[in-house]
């Protein structure tokens, strides 16, 4: 009985590890920006898909739940806050519907299958992170108006990085995937 307890202790300890070091780790990827064609990368989707290849879909969509929340409260963990404010106000600005996307993607980066071929892995980490666009695009839309030119200002500028974080994810996803096995 105390082993069986000593067990789930450990399990909830990791869980709860995992759920707090994901949300550092994505709080650091949106305040680090790297160089990049036509406008400066985070590595923010590529940590949330990492996050769902490494730790499956319901912990990942967790983890990235907590760090919405975390945003929502107020701390500055979203890119280019506290400059452009935090809290509500940040959350419902123009990032809102990528933010959204973060829990479909990683939810879908952790429920689908990786175990195949490098292209069938590539097409699913481009539909992985469309989730990200469709609901960034949506709400960009929706705040700034259907009239403006939604795909140049809230996709086009990020597709080369987009395009360069998947190439990577593609080449290492198999290996990702056996972090699965230390939870």
């Amino acid at each position: 009985m105390d082993r069986v307890k000593i067990l789930n202790n450990n399990k909830v300890l990791k869980i709860v590890s995992i759920l707090i070091l994901g949300s550092l780790l994505l709080t650091i990827s949106a305040k680090i920006k790297i160089p990049f064609y036509p406008v400066p990368m985070t590595m923010q989707t590529f940590v949330v898909i990492f996050l769902g290849l490494a730790f499956g879909s319901k912990l990942a969509t967790a983890t990235v739940g907590l760090y919405l929340i975390e945003g929502l409260i107020g701390l500055p963990v979203f890119s280019n806050s506290p400059e452009k404010g935090v809290g509500l106000v940040y959350f419902t600005g123009p990032t809102m519907g990528y933010l959204i996307g973060f829990l479909f993607t990683a939810y879908f980066a952790g429920y689908l299958n990786f175990k195949t071929n490098f292209l069938i892995i590539f097409s699913k980490l481009v539909f992985v992170v469309s989730f990200i666009y469709i609901f960034g695009l949506i709400w960009l839309g929706i705040l700034i108006g259907w009239d403006k030119p939604i795909l140049q200002l809230g996709a086009y500028p990020f597709l080369y990085a987009e395009l360069f974080k998947i190439l990577i994810l593609t080449l290492v996803a198999k290996k990702i995937i056996n972090l699965k096995n230390f939870i």
